[in-house]
């Protein structure tokens, strides 16, 4: 008896599932940009991936999702610090460069995702937030792991500013401090170009200003 060959149905494999959700992401990331968020349709995200509406919706439960999960899939990427070891000296030469490198990462390819989150922020303020809080974790436990490495040989005792308790709320304050006036500045109209000459001196203040900081909150 002759045997079925007709398709089996069921569950893609793993690696086509994973290139479906990498195409769809990619659509949307690109229809998010040319025509922003309320513009781009799930139609035209199918069509560009392309994927069937059925697919998409199997990957994310609607739009506001898909967005939420190509801004994640940007800020996973711009805090992959993986073999990535500041240089310098001292802690503040460390900071300084891993300042930098932060700062360039994050104005140069979170731009124009950022525009696009701002552009909807009214009439989709929990997006906004989503999208946020999604890049400040994210970014805060990557930031983290490289202040604890960066300041290990340094650090007075376990109870210093750079314990792993208060690990990740310091390296929010330190995001805090050196990303958002360069951000501002960009959303601004000012190229990177230009931020890139300012850079160093920049750092190099807000780095001094972050340790002053810290060892006067942790000083006894």
């Amino acid at each position: 008896m002759a045997k079925d060959k007709s398709p089996k149905r069921g569950r893609p494999p793993k690696d086509l599932a994973s290139d479906a959700q990498a195409r769809i992401l990619d659509a949307a990331q690109q229809l998010f940009l040319e025509k922003g968020f309320r513009s781009a349709s799930i139609d035209d995200i199918s069509e560009l991936a392309p994927a069937s509406k059925p697919t998409i919706y199997a990957y994310f439960p609607g739009k506001e999702a898909l967005f939420v999960a190509v801004v994640a899939r940007t800020i996973n990427g711009l805090t992959d610090f993986d073999g990535f070891t500041p240089a310098g000296r001292t802690i503040q030469e460390k900071l300084t460069n891993l300042g930098i490198e932060i700062v360039e990462r994050f104005v140069e390819d979170t731009l124009d995702l950022t525009r696009a989150t701002i552009a909807e922020s009214r009439r989709f303020p929990e997006l906004s937030r989503n999208v946020h809080d999604a890049a400040r974790d994210r970014a805060a436990g990557a930031v983290s792991q490289l202040l604890n490495d960066a300041t290990q040989r340094i650090a007075r005792s376990s109870k210093g500013p750079f314990s792993a308790k208060r690990s990740v709320a310091t390296a929010q304050m330190f995001m805090d401090l050196i990303l958002l006036p360069m951000l501002m500045r960009s959303l601004m109209g000012e190229e990177l170009k230009d931020l890139r000459k300012e850079l160093p001196t920049f750092l190099h203040e807000r780095v001094n200003f972050f340790l002053a900081a810290c060892e006067a909150d942790w000083r006894p």
